[in-house]
Order: C-alpha cells, then structure tokens, then sequence
C-alpha cells in the first residue's frame, strides 16, 4: 500500500540532488545549500512524498505527485527526517532529582554521581527496568526520535551489564556496551582490575547483544591507556568504538577516539586546536550533547569552531538520569541554535543526517528515495520553528517505517 503525504509547506529532505529533481532551484529552499559534507541540508517548498513498503518511494513537487493509495493532507505544515539519536542512557532505576537541584544551587557536576545510579539498577529487577526503557522510547517516539542508541553503564557487573545490554536489545539494533563508564565501588583502589574484567569476562557476557564499544575517558573515570584498550578489546570481537570525550575537562578522549577509529567522539566541550584537527582529519563524528550543558551549567562546546574546521557534527539527547535527564531532540536543536550558535539548517541535518553518520547508518537521518520512512510532521511551516518556538509541543505526527507511530497527521 502506497501513501502521499501532499501539501507540505517545507520537505526537509536532506539530499540536493532530490531537491533538483524536484523542480529546479525554484522549487528548493534558496538556504539549501548549507550543511556539512556530502548530502547537506536541503528542503523542497510546497512538496509531497509517496511512501511504500516502508520507504520512501517519490519527493517532489505537489504538483507532480504520482497517485497513491492513501492521501495525507499536510496542510501547509513542515515534513523532516525522523530525529536520529546517537546517544542515551536509558536502561537504568532510581532518579536524581535532588542531585540536580543541589547542582543548580552550586555543587559541580563530577562524574562519580553515576554511582547512585549503579546503585539502584543493580537492585532493580528485569521487569522494572524494561518498564522504565519502554517508557523513555515512548516518549522519545513522540517527540520525533525514530532511531536511537542505548547504551549500558549502570550495570557494572558482568550479570548487571548484559541484562542491561538484553533489554536495550529488546527495543534498538543500537546497542553500546558501556562496561567503561566508571570505577564501580567494589574495585575501589583496583581499576587495573576492573579494566580487565571490562575487557574479559564481562566483555564476553556483553558483546553478544552489541553493535558498539564506548568508553568514559575522564578524569574521574578511564585515562587514555584504559580507555584504549577497552577500545581494542571491544573491536577485536567485532565491536565498533565511540567514546565519551572531553566532557569535563581537556583530555586525551578525542585523539584516543581518533587513533581507534571511532565512529564519534560525544560532548567535546573542551578542546584544544590539536583536538580539531584530529576530528578534521579523520571520519570520527562530533557528537554535541547541549542538554547536558543546560542541565550541568557547563559551558557550551564551540560548534561554530568545528563546523570551520570541517568537522562532522551530530546532535544527541544524551537521554540519563544524572546530567541530562531529556529526551527532547526538539530542545536539543533549540539550544545548538541559541547557545551554540548553529544555523536551523545546520541545526536540523545534526539531529537527523547528522546522528545517522555517527551511527554509521545510510537509510535514515534524510529522505531520498530508498530511505526508511522515518517522518516528522510539524505543527509549523518550517524547520526553524523548532528553535523559533521552544518548549513548544510541536510534532504532530511520527511515522516510522511508513507507518503512524505517533500523533495524528489530522
């Protein structure tokens, strides 16, 4: 069964060439032409989409829409990629309310606050930790994430981290085992010892139900020699390696995830020109987490310095607990633009065509033909809306695979 959605305003498709084809540069949003790398941001004006068996099957024109089995009538409102989060932390119990508000009051955030989060996972049984992963995916989906990653961390035994890894399974190909996160209590004095068992036998419980390897590399955390051979470990049974990096303070987590081959270096809020040219140099995504600013009083990372350099940046929730306890890709994008001074356009392919390169993924994050049929309906003319107007609810419909998973395109 085939499906136009006709009479969008704006079809943010990600992709020039479609954005031709469409009907010349008339017919392609005249800012088009920013964005970063290969398939920059690109948008049609008063356009229409056919989808098919899951995919997108036709973008162009209205005028010239090919004749379907179903028709939706998006009266005037703006279309995008579904939203590609490429990092969060969404398999854990407890919360921490009352840290948050201690650090709003003036304690810093450090990164042994994840232990409380440890805690309380360990104690959590299946069920309850599959309820609460549910419900974060639901809300995610509602608010326009159609892919996401998940990784463990809050498990940090080999028992605790694979069910954590199980369930995450459950609900995303996407999976990261994040064995590295921190120094549980019970090695205290012993991380050596830890790092072995990361890189053994918790390794071998954890690897079946992952696609990823991260790593903590911090101060407070894992230094570059732990990290690094977390990392290798990981890749020797197949897994690709991404790394927390630069989040707290300088450190070596961008050349570490460099040399490794990184699929993306996340939160980057601290670094030196060295840094850049590595990221500059290499395929090794910036992933820029602006919740976690918001929420840490932390300073915001130079967007405008990477994106100068050449630098390939995505955008993500960093959906956990502790620093950042959004699933709002919408915010997210608001504050890359305000704070960190993207453009919307630029803004917008980070959190979709963005996301999808640091998950390495081809068939989402735009909507040229053969893509998943991953769509956002705003409740607005424009991509811009979603800075121009935050904290305001507008995603008025989902589709995921061509089908409604959210909202009403009514």
């Amino acid at each position: 069964m085939s499906t136009l959605i006709t009479n969008i305003g704006e079809l943010v498709t990600n992709d020039l060439q479609q954005a031709d084809d469409a009907g010349s540069r008339d017919g392609r949003d005249a800012a088009a032409l920013s964005g970063q790398g290969p398939g920059p941001f690109a948008a049609i004006k008063d356009a229409a989409l056919v989808m098919e068996a899951g995919l997108v099957a036709w973008t162009g024109q209205a005028s010239r829409a090919p004749a379907a089995d179903e028709i939706v009538d998006a009266r005037g409102r703006a279309v995008l990629p579904g939203f590609v989060d490429s990092h969060a932390h969404l398999v854990f119990a407890g919360e921490r309310g009352a840290e948050f508000a201690a650090r709003m009051a003036g304690a810093p955030y450090e990164a042994g606050g994840i232990a409380s989060t440890v805690a309380a996972t360990r104690r959590a049984t299946d069920p309850e930790l599959r309820a609460g992963l549910r419900r974060l995916v639901a809300e995610m989906l509602r608010q326009g994430i159609t892919t996401f990653e998940c990784k463990s961390g809050y498990g940090l035994t080999v028992a605790d981290e694979a069910r954590c890894l199980s369930l995450a399974a459950e609900v995303t190909p996407e999976v990261t085992y994040l064995g590295a996160h921190i120094v549980p209590p019970e090695f205290d004095g012993d991380a050596a010892g830890y790092v072995d068992l990361v890189c053994g036998q918790m390794l071998d419980a954890c690897a079946p139900f992952a696609r990823w390897v991260d790593v903590f590399c911090e101060s407070g955390a894992f230094g570059a020699d732990e990290a690094t051979a977390v990392l290798d470990a990981g890749r020797a049974v197949g897994l690709i390696p991404r790394v927390h990096a630069n989040q707290l303070g300088p450190g070596p987590g961008v050349r570490v995830a460099v040399a490794a081959g990184a699929a993306s270096a996340d939160h980057c809020t601290y670094l030196t020109s060295a840094d850049v040219e590595a990221l500059a140099s290499s395929a090794t995504v910036a992933t820029l987490l602006p919740g976690v600013e918001f929420s840490t009083r932390q300073p915001y990372p130079d967007a405008r310095r990477l994106l100068g350099a050449g630098v390939t940046v995505a955008l993500a929730t960093d959906c956990n607990p502790g620093s950042c306890f959004t699933s709002s890709m919408s915010l997210c994008i608001a504050l890359a633009v305000v704070a960190m001074r993207l453009t919307t356009r630029e803004a917008v392919w980070a959190a979709t065509a963005g996301g999808a390169r640091a998950l390495r993924r081809t068939d989402v994050g735009h909507l040229g033909a053969g893509a998943r049929a991953d769509l956002v309906l705003l409740d607005a003319p424009s991509h811009a809306y979603l800075a121009y107007r935050p904290g305001v609810p507008l995603v008025a419909a989902v589709w995921r695979a061509g089908e409604l998973a959210a909202g009403s395109a009514e």
